[in-house]
């Protein structure tokens, strides 16, 4: 066995190996002791590295796991510390879930005459319609995804109206003639996680300040208060006294999470327009578990010398307030301040205090935050119930909802304010269909009320006139209508319809309406009728008004095509002979 040294065996091994592989050798084919010998010895080296290649591989596969584990372990430490970043996580991973949740339409909302109005209904499975109405251009339902919910769904009350129906976000068109007219800032809530012992300490160093108990706030003037359980709307009192005190540091009068109270600051800070020293940022200190400890408000320049800066804010506002105080109606009361403003305002990016109402009315330089906050403020003086709306619009950005005897409306001073000698109502008392290619709703402002006012829309068109004491809200739609002595008007025969398609009762208008939709199907479309006599036009009115139309045609139509949901434009021309023209544009889906 001395003749196997190291190169001897090496060689006689290759040599083994490639005899009894190649199958060349005869001795190995005959049973050669050597090659035998050689060749148990090329097997044993052949079992040996093959385990060393597995142990190899279960070394690597354990140094992989060890690094995801290590990798896992260090986001679950991560989220621990930061409650943000855990949000984050879950409002990426449900976001289709609270889209498709909040996209829903709800069942009441009121369909009005001449209108678009949406209607979601389980066609085909005898389900209930549901409707929501605006008017206008024509605009998507719920969107795909990119409707911008609020962040913190909890804390907000279970009754929270979800009536809004958002346009698509990624449809949006803004007019050139308005664009880069925007400004509004988000607020900013600054987080600081503090270790269990530095807020244990300041539990019991740093006192609640004022807690605001014995406030209260009408949902009618304070819509975001209403939105808040009982807990957020404890926080908001304290908020609001505090910032009325110019108490800047406190803690939290409830338990509450850094998440949840900024619904809360945010309600407070869109309901107060007076509040016009109180940023928009603030700073939470919180424990690891994400609740806070204490609440660090900010305050402007303003806040200096408040009691001098109350008496400027005032003295402008009365100078404004002063030419409101002899029109007869909200609606004349409103349109005067929306004229007022934009004669005071010029608007500037780089103004300062620029979220503020003070900025609007005192400095005469703002954006659409300042406009939005000088309206919302001056309609609330005159007994007006206006909002502050924030959203998109190409950029973020802000505008008011005003609330007038029929319905609500969309108001945006900041892009009527056209730098032209004649003032613009382009985005003057709208409703949510007129503004569904321009603007979409964001955060809590998802839960204030559809606009779909009619009455008070686009003032100044030829043949609308106001409401009237005394006159019935039938009466007042009639009247919209061209009447005889206006002006020539067009026969049935000038718009290619016969006499023997003259519809003659309400029952007529519906079959027609429901064979013209099963004929054509889904889709964007128009099409028409004719009635005679103004007590049809009449009792159309009535029939969309109720939503008896519903039941009446479009209900079963949508079931015969398999749509769901309905958007409609609703026209009524007078022709002569007390003939009406009607005209429908409609989108099925």
């Amino acid at each position: 066995m001395k003749v196997f040294d190291t190169q001897v065996c090496r060689q006689d091994l290759w040599y083994a190996a490639d005899c009894l592989l190649v199958q060349r050798c005869k001795k190995a084919r005959s049973g050669c002791a050597r090659c035998k010998l050689v060749s148990h010895i090329l097997l044993c080296a052949l079992k040996q590295r093959r385990n060393g290649e597995k142990m190899k591989f279960l070394k690597k596969l354990g140094i992989l796991f060890l690094i995801l584990f290590s990798l896992f372990c260090g986001f679950v430490i991560l989220c621990a510390f930061r409650p943000d970043v855990t949000k984050s996580v879950a409002d990426f991973l449900y976001s289709d879930k609270e889209t498709e949740a909040f996209g829903e339409v709800s069942p009441d909302g009121k369909t009005q005459f001449g209108t678009i109005y949406a209607i979601e209904s389980d066609a085909g499975n005898g389900g209930e319609a549901e409707s929501d109405i605006g008017s206008g251009d024509e605009t998507d339902e719920a969107p795909d995804g990119d409707f911008n919910l609020p962040a913190g769904q909890e804390g907000l009350a279970e009754d929270i109206n979800r009536d809004y129906i958002p346009p698509r976000e990624s449809e949006l068109s803004v007019p050139e003639n308005v664009a880069g007219k925007n400004g509004y800032q988000e607020v900013q809530d600054e987080r600081e996680q503090v270790e269990d012992e530095v807020a244990e300490l300041l539990q019991t160093q740093l006192g609640v300040g004022n807690t605001g108990d014995g406030l209260t706030f009408d949902a009618l003037w304070y819509p975001y208060y209403a939105m808040l359980d009982e807990k957020g709307k404890h926080v908001y009192r304290q908020i609001y006294a505090n910032a009325n005190d110019l108490t800047q540091m406190f803690a939290p009068v409830e338990d509450i999470s850094a998440e949840q109270l900024k619904a809360v600051f945010q309600a407070v800070y869109n309901d107060h327009p007076a509040l016009f020293w109180l940023d928009t940022a603030y700073l939470c200190k919180y424990k690891r578990n994400g609740q806070c400890v204490e609440i660090d408000l900010r305050f402007n320049q303003t806040a200096l010398d408040l009691e001098k800066s109350k008496a400027v804010f005032s003295e402008n506002a009365n100078s404004v307030l002063s030419g409101a105080g002899g029109l007869q109606n909200d609606y004349e009361k409103e349109r005067y301040v929306h004229d007022a403003l934009i004669e005071k305002i010029s608007y500037n990016m780089g103004a300062q205090m620029n979220q503020s109402a003070y900025s609007g009315l005192v400095n005469g330089q703002t954006v659409c935050a300042g406009y939005a906050r000088a309206y919302q403020y001056l309609l609330q003086q005159l007994g007006i119930p206006c909002y502050y709306c924030t959203g998109f619009a190409g950029e973020n950005h802000a505008w008011n909802i005003v609330k007038l005897e029929d319905g609500y409306y969309n108001v945006d001073t900041t892009w009527d304010d056209t730098e032209t000698e004649s003032v613009s109502y382009d985005y003057f008392n709208k409703t949510d269909a007129d503004y569904g290619a321009t603007h979409v709703r964001r955060e809590l402002s998802v839960y204030l009320p559809p606009c779909n006012g009619q009455t008070y829309r686009e003032p100044d068109q030829p043949g609308v006139q106001k409401a009237q004491s005394g006159q019935s809200r039938e009466e007042e739609i009639m009247e919209t209508l061209p009447a005889e002595g206006r002006g020539e008007l067009k026969d049935i025969e000038d718009i290619g319809i016969s006499g023997e398609e003259v519809l003659h009762s309400l029952s007529d208008y519906y079959e027609d309406c429901y064979n013209r939709i099963v004929e054509t199907g889904q889709g964007n479309y128009e099409f028409y009728n004719v009635v005679e006599g103004i007590e049809l036009a009449q009792e159309l009115y009535t029939a969309y008004q109720k939503e008896t139309f519903r039941e009446g045609y479009m209900d079963n139509a949508m079931t015969a095509i398999s749509a769901s949901v309905c958007g409609m434009n609703l026209e009524i021309e007078e022709l002569a002979g007390d003939r009406y023209l009607v005209t429908h544009t409609v989108r099925l889906k």
